[in-house]
């Protein structure tokens, strides 16, 4: 019997484990067509490999078919088949067990054990946003959503630098991005009284532009480091500002002095110092080489330097039939002008002049951006495409997409109260007592006929499919707490100066999401005729779209977007 919250790691840990020694085998399935018959699959191939020509033995499958232990869901059957040894699971008890617990599928699988304090550092904010690159705005994004991850699973993060211009906090807040505001400078005088001492500009009489110190050698800490470690083989020297100083002695302030009351997480303890924290540079492309620069002057300068840095580079941004200098206040004024005109094209009239819509604008055009900028993978190169469409709501890759069926969602559960007050529906029974074996397999809507009211006429093709409940339950709600702690694992320990980032799972998830949802609500009457006898089937599935309502809202605050009510 299954134990605690269901997981999908723990149940693939379980069926490889039970198969015997040797590398994963199975993998869980996520296609309607083969979710027909299967949740999870062993693939002939991979059998034949670890027990040769042979079927596995008998003893192994009655171990697969009784497999019980924490995380681990309940076995319908497991049985070989010509694609491999597959397993379904007892899905009204799956359903039971994941719907009694919805709050335990919309947070991260498990907090993260002691580790490391993270400082996620992002050069490119310390400037005006009028200066802000595409390429820039991205690693802000990444920055952002990273940090909130992180956060979601009990790391204990700062933020650097504090946003010191007044336009630059302005914008952040326009975004959406929580970002420290300007604090006290941090004092320079020891890393200034260090760098002078280092300088060699002045053996050499070299000419110095104004403002610039002097200029330090860097090249035996690349030789001492090697090639194997990332660092630009061109790095010879650094010029020493009063700026890159400043920007050392944030750094370092933030290193050295953590408050106390952003270790409220289990990722760290009092007193830990250096040792116990990992400095992460977010930065541009553009702005790698530089930002090595500064890695190695920290450990040129300060004895006390975290000896794990890593940088996160973020690909390249090109704009496909675009200006190439288009900056990031324009961008975002080009996204909001065009949420702007598609709503009066939908609803007719000027609605950015209504202030009850001014905020739904400023939301959709942030979704939009954040969709576009954190879809991809951010090692690599971005391609955005300017059009119109891009913010339509018909499209289903866009933060628009998503926006409109959290607002279907909304309105839906406003439907039912509305009702329910009207006294058509009663009031929602505890969720023990709902019959989730009510979920089965949809019968189509006759030809031509949309299931759900108000929807779009949209048959189903497949009745012969598994209907979209246990899609939503099995692809979205099951695995989210795993793709929350995916996308806050860094391989602090990996070797080499660069690191890597999943910060494109989670929109990657809720596009999914929003589509399966969007195609379930076409094609099924939620809230059907008020008969005693159909009560029990609407129940089950309003308490599946409690929970699918639960994770999409969980999963835009990682974005820090906020649901909507209506579009």
């Amino acid at each position: 019997m299954a134990t605690g919250r269901l997981g999908v790691g723990e149940m693939l840990g379980a069926l490889n484990a039970a198969l015997g020694p040797g590398g994963p085998v199975w993998f869980k399935e996520t296609r309607a067509r083969h979710l027909r018959a299967r949740d999870f699959l062993a693939p002939r191939r991979a059998l034949q490999a670890r027990f040769g020509d042979e079927q596995v033995p008998e003893p192994v499958v009655t171990a697969v078919a009784g497999l019980q232990g924490p995380g681990v869901a309940p076995v319908l059957r497991c049985a070989p088949t010509p694609a491999g040894l597959a397993l379904q699971l007892r899905r009204p008890a799956v359903f039971e067990h994941v719907l009694g617990s919805v709050a335990a599928y919309a947070a991260p699988a498990a907090p993260a054990s002691s580790g490391p304090r993270v400082v996620l550092h992002c050069a490119a904010l310390r400037g005006a946003p009028c200066t802000l690159r595409l390429s820039q705005l991205r690693a802000v994004l990444v920055a952002d959503h990273l940090a909130r991850a992180l956060r979601s699973r009990g790391v204990s993060v700062r933020l650097v630098p504090a946003a010191r211009d007044p336009h630059m906090r302005t914008f952040l807040q326009q975004l959406r991005v929580e970002w420290p505001a300007a604090s006290e400078s941090a004092a320079t005088e020891a890393l200034r009284s260090r760098a002078l001492a280092e300088l060699t500009s002045a053996q050499d009489g070299e000419a110095l532009p104004p403002g610039i110190l002097g200029r330090v050698c860097l090249k035996e800490l690349v030789e001492e480091q090697g090639r194997s470690a990332g660092y630009d083989p061109n790095l010879d020297s650094c010029l020493v500002t009063e700026d890159l100083l400043s920007s050392l002695a944030e750094l370092q302030e933030a290193v050295q002095n953590w408050p106390e009351d952003s270790s409220s997480g289990l990722a760290g303890t009092p007193n830990s110092g250096t040792d116990n924290c990992i400095v992460v540079h977010v930065v541009s492309c553009e702005e790698e080489f530089q930002q090595q620069k500064l890695d190695l002057l920290w450990h040129k300068l300060d004895d006390q330097a975290p000896l794990r840095q890593k940088h996160l580079v973020c690909g390249p941004v090109k704009v496909a039939g675009g200006p190439g200098t288009l900056t990031a206040p324009k961008y975002y004024e080009l996204r909001l002008a065009q949420v702007c005109k598609a709503s009066a094209v939908k609803h007719g009239g000027d609605l950015a002049q209504d202030p009850a819509w001014t905020e739904i604008f400023g939301i959709l055009s942030v979704a939009t951006i954040k969709f576009e900028m954190l879809s991809t993978a951010p090692q690599s190169q971005l391609l955005l495409t300017l059009a119109d469409n891009s913010v339509s709501t018909k499209g289903t890759k866009s933060g628009t997409f998503v926006m409109y069926n959290c607002a279907r969602l909304a309105t839906l559960f406003e439907s039912y109260k509305h009702s329910m007050e009207q006294g058509l529906y009663p009031t929602f029974p505890p969720v023990s007592s709902l019959d989730f074996s009510l979920l089965h397999d949809e019968v189509s809507a006759p030809p031509g006929e949309s299931a759900q009211a108000g929807g779009l006429a949209f048959p189903s093709q497949h009745p012969s499919l598994p209907q979209g409940e246990w899609l939503l339950l099995f692809n979205s709600i099951l695995p989210f707490p795993d793709l929350l702690s995916q996308t806050a694992a860094l391989a602090y320990t990996a070797p080499g100066l660069h690191i890597t980032a999943r910060t494109e799972m989670v929109c990657k998830f809720l596009v999914q999401l929003s589509m399966d949802f969007s195609s379930y609500y076409n094609r099924i009457h939620i809230l059907g005729e008020p008969r005693p006898h159909l009560f029990g089937q609407m129940f089950a599935r309003l308490q599946l779209l409690r929970a699918v309502r639960a994770v999409l809202h969980a999963g835009l605050a990682m974005l820090g977007l906020p649901p909507l009510n209506h579009i």
